[in-house]
């Protein structure tokens, strides 16, 4: 599969981040003090919300203290980058969680305000770092700097790793007798957001990217939680389930297939989810079966489109490009921005 073809990719991506994180400035700083990232409704009293306004704000339930792997510099005005290790309760996988929030999540005029989420996905193995948190890719930086623009929403990044090792693909699903990492996509990596940001009770506040293996994992999930996601970016993704680990499960594995998903969607009328598809235009292998997907599935409550990047290939750098010609616009278009 072409998941294949991106390992070495992101093995580069994956030495470049370790070592841009092991330096000073944007590099790492766990030396710093640790961060937190929002207070209770019990501290939040003390901000005045806009009076006779039911408030869709989820404040913090629990919030902890997250170690400061970088910070991220340019537009991103020296936010830092948090990362823990998470136990999740649902699914009983442990692994690292790396999360950002926005400037504006910082600025007085927006104390009272929720902000909407972005959970980003690498692609091959995704373990042990996810490489969105790498400097070289700018992914935070270029988010900021959109929001700026107008051209984004000020999203809350969280970025999980993808798998248990880096040994299998595990389809970011819950495979009968491994790991739930469906489980842990789906509802523990929310659950740490919103238990330590401010973020917005709506579906429509919450979307889910991913590259190649991430890529199938983040089209797979809006398909069969739309009660959490309302928007995917699935980047050159994978279109059906292909883990070995399915050997002797067809019918989960059947659960788990986003072409399954898309027609049950379908047959219920919705909830209405958007899949904004990014390709590089020498993506031949990928392209073809992302227009099939499109012509079969983008009807009715499933809504598609597709940025296709000129002279990009299979990369997280192609897909960043993407974003910014054109896919972040549409995406923050169908989403719920900061309000109180």
């Amino acid at each position: 599969m072409h998941r294949a073809l991106f390992r070495p990719v992101i093995a580069l991506i994956a030495l470049t981040v370790l070592a841009t994180t092991a330096g000073c400035g944007t590099g790492a700083s766990h030396a710093s003090s640790p961060i937190r990232f929002g207070s209770t409704q019990a501290d939040a009293a003390l901000q005045p919300g806009p009076p006779g306004k039911r408030s869709l704000v989820q404040w913090p339930t629990k919030p902890i203290s997250f170690d400061v792997e970088s910070r991220v510099g340019g537009a991103g005005e020296n936010t830092p980058i948090g990362v823990t290790t998470l136990h999740g309760p649902k699914s009983g996988f442990t692994g690292k969680v790396w999360v950002w929030a926005p400037p504006e999540y910082y600025e007085k005029r927006n104390a009272h305000k929720g902000f909407p989420v972005m959970e980003a996905l690498p692609g091959a193995y995704g373990y042990p770092v996810n490489y969105w948190i790498g400097a070289g890719l700018k992914l935070q930086e270029n988010l900021a700097r959109w929001s700026m623009n107008g051209s984004s929403l000020p999203f809350i990044v969280v970025m999980p790793v993808l798998n248990p090792d880096d040994k299998q693909y595990y389809d970011g699903s819950d495979i009968p007798g491994r790991p739930k990492i469906g489980t842990w996509l789906s509802q523990d990596v929310p659950d740490l957001v919103r238990q330590n940001f401010r973020t917005l009770k709506a579906r429509d506040a919450w979307a889910i990217m991913g590259s190649s293996s991430g890529g199938f994992a983040a089209l797979k999930n809006v398909l069969q939680h739309p009660d959490t996601f309302k928007v995917a970016i699935p980047n050159g993704p994978d279109i059906v389930p292909d883990s070995p680990l399915w050997k002797g499960h067809a019918e989960a594995k059947r659960d788990n297939n986003p072409e399954v998903l898309a027609r049950r969607l379908m047959a219920r009328g919705g909830p209405d989810v958007y899949l904004a598809f990014q390709d590089g235009s020498r993506e031949h292998t990928v392209l073809p079966k992302v227009h099939k997907f499109r012509a079969r599935y983008g009807h009715g409550p499933v809504h598609t489109r597709l940025q296709i990047v000129p002279g990009g290939t299979h990369s997280a750098a192609t897909y960043v490009r993407g974003l910014g010609e054109g896919t972040m616009r549409w995406v923050s278009a169908h989403m719920q921005g900061p309000t109180a």
